[in-house]
């Protein structure tokens, strides 16, 4: 009995003790005696609130995101802060009362106007690991920044920062990321921290290390400073691409400034593809690629123009009339596809046939006429940028748009260069080699030409030095299609001190500069390099051309029994290419191997034929490229299910019914698509009740964008239908519109049919696949540096223009649909004119605004 006794009183202490912890435990907005968490986001304040500083040393996390905060007085009565949130304010200094907060562990103050940061700051805040101050206008860092000693996390990307010496020292540092400044120097020694694990630094112009080894990551660049010497040299390389309609004359300018003087090209020798070249000028390195005119080569330009490059513009100037539509043809279309695709690079305009001019007075003339024309376009450009974010600003709620307003302003940033047009007859050599010695002090113009110097080990020339002749020396095929293995075999038994890894850096770097080219991320190709990227353009010319119609009809008896395949199936291939834009995979397999078996460069092994081109049983390397790269994709035929199938049981081994074998089908190549009959079919008639969404593109919708995202789209469900402008596919029993407006503001629209969804969770479910389409669709445009996007859902009364803007629609794709999507809380929204919809209806909702 006294045990019993002993053990209820130790029970009754125990509950009075667990009482009194639940008491004295933190509270989230608790009691004012309890640590908390504070959060005033988005509540337009200008100061800090009294009811903040009240709480005192109470407060240990404080979002104060989404405000107009200027300055933070007070905030060191907050002792005890561990956590500071004040992204998307109004700050231009760097508010110093933060070095009164000893205890602060995590601050965010990106995405404000910060153009300085005293000294003195860091090294009061002893335990801070995490600090973003990403998009500022941070052009230096305080030099005592490295005396942080516990930072671990630091983003200090979308700054104007050009030397980062001051992170060198900081020991613990994990991650950190630098993009899109104006570094053109990396120091060497913030790659000795062992602890370092991320870094990102694309978008700089870099010169040491390049860019194009930055784009492999941390390894790599440790790696590259690992074997750069202490006088390593310096090179000056320039990708150069001859740009312009067909029979502009690319091709007669870039063998006449190869060869120094005139080099006639005959119609029937005009570029199919790609050509490419190399010309060394007095230690200048270019490498000229000479892209086909014909419309049909468009879908493939996208795969080899890359960013800092020199841009030839041939136009026809004896062809050229001074008009709106003669500009829009010959320049207009080519100088708005770079601003969007590569707006910092530098464009020369050339205009050739001066021969054929009247005299020198009308080539005087057009060459005035293109120069402004080109002048206005581009002041247009930067013009209705600056007015978009001015509309932006002056919003009652304007930094709830400070993503957009930022992300304008680095778009008026890019400057496209674009020289004076150059009137040359090509058939003088005097005005061959005076066009030579122009591009040459053009490009040693470090005004024009800034980051051109690039420092490099010896052992990157070395490496590119040994595979040209490997290549001579016949221990690689003429073809240049090598296996990775023994490249790295041959490369190691000449570079005893390069391992592995070091070897795949370089041969990485010169896939990157287009030297070779190695598709390490497709596994079909992994294995594989092309030494020789002239011969790989050759066989995408096997399929994509402008005369692939005539190449299908030279298919010859021999070659179609080689496929088992009938003349009647010719005529098919024939028919469903010109009135469906789809090949079929035979005919595919035919063409390449026709290709391949080409003289001078004639492929007998039949391995490789095969790998390259396929067989009934696997698809070739070729066509996993194409599809790699969004140019075709496999059409799909969905069969019933099985109802005598095997059943499924966990835990044991399940056999099909019938062997998985690749049956030999059709891809589809969405870009040569005439008409949208078949879509129209399927998705019968639009309904104002339907889900819609718009995707505005400033300035406009890149050419072959919407094949693209239709192709990247389709890939994820099926069945699906494409037109020339419009995509159906569908998920279950819901389908799903694509379609893209080309009007004067345009945009891509995307729908899901309203009499498919009769519950909030059909809605949802809805809304789930628009966020699938919507990150690739996102993901599609990071290829185009100079886009800019807006979404809005349109009123759904059938006589209103007016429209709901979406806010942060990006962080609702990064975060998986689960953020605070700041839209949409609300059981209804009204439009201006005073139309009433359902929330769900209009944006998707979060899972806070369901519950």
């Amino acid at each position: 009995m006294r045990h019993k006794e002993v053990d209820h009183l130790s029970t009754h202490r125990r509950a009075k003790e667990f009482l009194q912890h639940l008491i004295d435990m933190p509270l989230l907005n608790g009691n004012q005696n309890a640590k908390t968490e504070e959060d005033f986001a988005g509540k337009k304040l200008k100061a800090l609130p009294n009811e903040l500083l009240q709480r005192g040393g109470d407060a240990v996390k404080v979002d104060l995101q989404r405000n107009r905060l200027k300055q933070i007085s007070g905030i060191t009565q907050l002792k005890n802060l561990t956590e500071l949130n004040l992204c998307r304010n109004e700050f231009t200094d760097f508010p110093v009362d933060i070095r009164g907060l000893h205890q602060l562990e995590k601050l965010y103050i990106n995405q404000n106007n910060i153009k300085t940061i005293p000294e003195n700051v860091f090294p009061s805040l002893e335990k801070l690991k995490f600090l973003k101050l990403s998009t500022n206008r941070l052009e230096k860092l305080p030099q005592d920044m490295n005396r942080c000693q516990h930072l671990n996390y630091l983003n200090l990307s979308n700054n104007c920062l050009r030397n980062l010496d001051p992170l060198v020292g900081l020991s613990h540092l994990k991650e950190l990321y630098v993009e899109r400044n104006q570094l053109a120097d990396l120091p060497d020694l913030l790659f000795q921290n062992s602890n370092l694990t991320q870094f990102k630094a694309n978008g700089n112009p870099l010169r040491k290390p390049p860019q194009e080894v930055c784009a492999g990551g941390l390894k790599d660049i440790q790696n590259y400073f690992a074997m750069l010497e202490a006088n390593a040299p310096n090179q000056k390389t320039v990708k150069t691409m001859f740009l312009g309609t067909s029979m502009a004359g690319k091709s007669t300018l870039c063998r006449s400034l190869k060869q120094g003087c005139p080099v006639p090209v005959h119609e029937d020798d005009r570029t199919v593809g790609i050509e490419i070249s190399e010309v060394d000028n007095e230690g200048i390195r270019f490498i000229f690629w000479d892209f086909a005119g014909q419309e049909e080569y468009y879908i493939t330009h996208h795969v080899f123009i890359t960013a800092q490059a020199f841009v030839i513009l041939a136009i026809d100037i004896s062809s050229y009339n001074m008009d709106a539509q003669s500009f829009e043809e010959n320049v207009g279309f080519w100088i708005k596809n770079l601003q969007l695709k590569i707006p910092d690079s530098v464009v020369l305009l050339v205009g050739t046939h001066v021969d054929q001019c009247t005299d020198e007075n009308d080539v005087g003339k057009k060459k005035k006429h293109i120069e402004e024309q080109v002048k206005e376009m581009l002041e247009t450009h930067t013009t209705n940028l600056e007015q978009h974010k001015k509309n932006l600003q002056d919003k009652e709620d304007s930094s709830s748009y400070y993503d957009q307003i930022n992300q304008i302003e680095r778009l008026t940033e890019y400057k496209l260069k674009v020289l004076d047009l150059v009137p040359i007859d090509c058939t003088k050599k005097e005005d061959i080699v005076k066009l030579g010695d122009h591009i040459k002090s053009e490009v040693l113009n470090k005004a024009t030409f800034p980051s051109i110097e690039q420092t490099l080990p010896r052992s990157y020339y070395e490496v590119e030095k040994d595979i040209k002749e490997l290549l001579k020396n016949g221990d690689i095929a003429e073809h240049g299609i090598v296996s990775q293995s023994i490249l790295l075999y041959e490369l190691k038994n000449r570079h005893v001190t390069l391992d592995d890894d070091k070897l795949k850096l370089i041969l990485l770097y010169l896939h990157r500069i287009g030297v070779i080219m190695w598709y390490k991320e497709i596994p079909e190709l992994a294995g594989s390099l092309f030494v020789k990227p002239s011969f790989l353009i050759s066989l995408f010319k096997a399929i994509v051309r402008h005369d692939l119609v005539q190449e299908l009809n030279k298919i010859s008896p021999l070659q179609l029994k080689s496929e088992n395949a009938l003349a009647v199936q010719k005529k098919r291939w024939i028919s469903d290419y010109k009135h469906r834009a789809s090949l079929n995979n035979v005919a595919i397999r035919i063409l390449v191997r026709t290709e391949l078996q080409k003289n001078p460069k004639r492929i007998t092994d039949k391995e490789l034929i095969e790998e390259v081109a396929g067989s009934n049983k696997k698809e070739g390397s070729l066509l996993s490229l194409l599809k790699h790269f969004d140019i075709c994709l496999p059409t799909k035929h969905n069969s019933p299910l099985n109802p005598k199938a095997n059943e499924f049981c966990p835990k044991k081994n399940w056999v099909p019914s019938n062997p998985i074998v690749y049956e030999p089908d059709a891809c589809l190549f969405p870009s040569y698509l005439l008409d949208n009959k078949q879509v129209e079919q399927k998705w019968e008639s639009d309904n104002p009740e339907d889900l819609n969404i718009h995707i505005y593109f400033l300035p406009e919708i890149p050419h072959h964008f919407f094949h693209r995202l239709a192709i990247r789209a389709c890939s994820l469900y099926s069945p699906y239908w494409i037109g020339k402008d419009q995509c159906v596919l569908c998920c279950g029993d819901r389908r799903f519109l694509l379609r893209e407006h080309r009007d004067e503001d345009q945009f891509i629209e995307i729908r899901c049919k309203e009499t498919e969804l009769e519950t909030s969770e059909d809605i949802q479910k809805a809304w789930e696949v628009i966020r699938k389409i919507m990150t690739r669709l996102n993901k599609l445009t990071e290829q185009w540096q100079g886009l800019y996007l807006t979404v809005h859902s349109p009123c759904k009364s059938s006589d209103c223009d007016e429209y709901f803007e979406w806010n942060d629609w990006q962080e609702w794709l990064e975060d998986s649909g689960t953020s605070k999507f700041n839209i949409g809380l609300e059981e209804k929204h009204t439009c201006l004119n005073g139309h009433q919809r359902r929330t769900e209806l209009l944006f998707p909702r979060t899972p806070d605004a369901l519950t």
